[in-house]
């Protein structure tokens, strides 16, 4: 565990839904619903007849760089998004990082174990957790933010985030929901115009691989060079490869582009349904495949959720945030309506 400031940066959501939380309807968790879908699962089968074989990522590799409009020399693949922040974190020289929160805290967790001081910039709610570029030290050799954000599900424009980049600074961009975004608006990934750009992509969100591992950089080759001295030999497995592969192909991106106005659909469905509770305030405007709420006595009612059935993530863990927050992912709307009910009787308690 990684504690920092009274924050437990080593939960996640998944924490919600092992052991005794297994048989709960899912809402911590931000992993599509009914994923991955037959085809996919299928060319992850096929691969398996090459498990003898040492894993060779170069066709993984120039797919992900042709989908991006890039050279392979400026894509590595990693075992997952969450990999790459240890990489950098690990394989970069730099002296003041920064993240900005409330976000995703493996980040800081991992430029943590890696013997750094982390510096924050906590955004705050009576802003709309909204970028201010201003905000971020200017001798800040690293920025690490999140587009768009989790937990807040704030988008933050591309050229507000533009702005951050400096001579001498690398500005990291968790872009690992980016694919839920309808039309990918606000993605930098694939941009070469942008000093020190570190983009990061997740396989696991909108295609459900959290338990194979996948996702990848997009930075300067110079830069992909330090991260992938810092990696074992073989990171990504086969079946993993065949994955990143498989979802770079013109129809996989059609349908996970479907996928991102479903999601879009079914969200505005849930904040609707929100918008019916008293003293429930819900972060807007919502970008990703989640929203992030608040409610007096969030913690006891997180626990009578759970009595009815269903987890959600708590926010008290993400800096910026404290007991009164709760994360919800988007699900379809028999799940919501379902939820909204039980969360009519667990409000009712108080």
């Amino acid at each position: 565990m990684r504690t920092e400031g009274g924050h437990d940066l080593r939960h996640h959501g998944d924490a919600e839904v092992r052991d005794d939380g297994s048989a709960l309807v899912d809402l911590a968790v931000n992993v599509r619903a009914d994923t991955p879908p037959p085809w996919l699962r299928e060319r992850i089968a096929a691969s398996l007849g090459g498990l003898a074989a040492y894993p060779d990522g170069r066709r993984a590799r120039a797919a992900v760089a042709a989908r991006h409009g890039l050279a392979p020399e400026r894509v590595l693949l990693t075992a997952g998004a969450a990999e790459a922040f240890v990489l950098l974190a690990r394989a970069l020289k730099v002296h003041r990082p920064v993240v900005v929160h409330p976000q995703f805290t493996e980040p800081e967790a991992a430029l943590r174990d890696a013997g750094h001081s982390v510096d924050r910039v906590v955004l705050r709610a009576e802003d709309g957790f909204r970028l201010d570029p201003a905000a971020v030290p200017e001798d800040a050799d690293l920025v690490v933010i999140g587009n768009p954000t989790n937990p807040t599900s704030v988008l933050h424009p591309a050229e507000e985030i533009a702005q951050l980049a400096r001579p001498g600074r690398t500005l990291v961009v968790d872009e690992a929901f980016m694919d839920a975004v309808p039309g990918e608006r606000e993605a930098l990934a694939g941009r070469t115009d942008v000093p020190g750009l570190v983009v990061l992509r997740s396989l696991t969100k909108t295609w459900g691989l959290a338990g194979l591992r996948i996702g990848y950089v997009l930075a300067a080759p110079e830069t992909i060079s330090d991260l992938e001295r810092a990696q074992p030999l073989w990171p990504v497995s086969t079946p993993a490869l065949a994955a990143a592969e498989a979802c770079m192909e013109p129809q996989a991106l059609a349908e996970a582009g479907h996928a991102a106005h479903r999601v879009a659909a079914d969200r505005a469905h849930l904040v609707a349904g929100l918008g019916q509770f008293d003293g429930v305030r819900v972060v807007a405007p919502a970008e990703g495949p989640f929203v992030l709420v608040r409610l007096p006595h969030a913690a006891d009612v997180r626990r009578r959720l759970r009595e009815l059935g269903f987890a959600v993530r708590r926010g008290d863990t993400f800096p910026g945030l404290d007991e009164e927050w709760l994360r919800l992912a988007v699900r379809d709307r028999g799940t919501v309506g379902s939820f909204l009910h039980a969360l009519d009787r667990a409000l009712a308690r108080h």
